[in-house]
């Protein structure tokens, strides 16, 4: 059960056999909403989602720190990752470069974490992709416009099995693509969008 519905039922302070009874009291209200166990390899790829993640910022301060360095030094290069890698194969490339030995070594050195970056990166898409071309239900979202082997795989390993909800509409409030609801005496007023989802 999501902890929110078991507040309601926690007398007094909360501690764990207070927590242990408002647990057992909400299981038997017959309206209770529980929350279905994720497999293993629904939390292996869950766990893969937020590691990509960090390499991916990892990958952009490092692109953000040389092109510091290299403003620092008045070489401006345009917005872009692929501009910088080709800013940077012309600079040393060139015969006369206007950088210090200790800064094209400091480039260098951060070229290479880069390429490692990249590779690590890959390596979990192409992973990524092996899960959505293997698993029917990732191959089945990705037929859907706009959704590829990254978001069909981490929705797979969020929701699951889509028959624990409802309605798509419920599917949708779940993530937090719907408008809060506020209804008294009949009359529904639709709020904004909740940040409740899961991002």
């Amino acid at each position: 059960m999501s902890p929110e519905y078991v507040r309601p039922y926690v007398k007094a302070q909360k501690n764990d056999d207070r927590d242990a009874e408002a647990i057992a009291e909400a299981a038997t209200r017959p309206t209770m909403r529980f929350v279905e166990l994720k497999s293993e390899a629904q939390l292996d790829i869950q766990s893969l989602h937020p590691a990509r993640a960090r390499l991916v910022g990892e990958r952009a301060a490092l692109i953000n720190q040389m092109r510091a360095v290299l403003l620092e030094r008045g070489l401006i290069v345009p917005p872009g990752r692929r501009r910088l890698e080709l800013h940077l194969e012309t600079l040393l490339a060139a015969e006369q470069v206007s950088l210090s030995p200790r800064t094209l070594r400091l480039i260098e050195d951060q070229r290479a974490e880069w390429r490692e970056l990249d590779r690590r990166i890959l390596a979990f898409d192409e992973e990524f992709a092996l899960q959505a071309r293997t698993e029917e239900s990732a191959r089945l979202l990705t037929t859907i416009p706009g959704i590829r082997a990254l978001n069909a795989t981490a929705l797979v390993a969020a929701i699951g099995r889509a028959e624990t909800f409802a309605r798509g509409r419920d599917l949708a409030a779940w993530m937090g693509l719907v408008p809060k609801q506020m209804t008294t005496g009949g009359k529904p007023k639709l709020l904004g969008i909740s940040k409740r989802g899961n991002e």
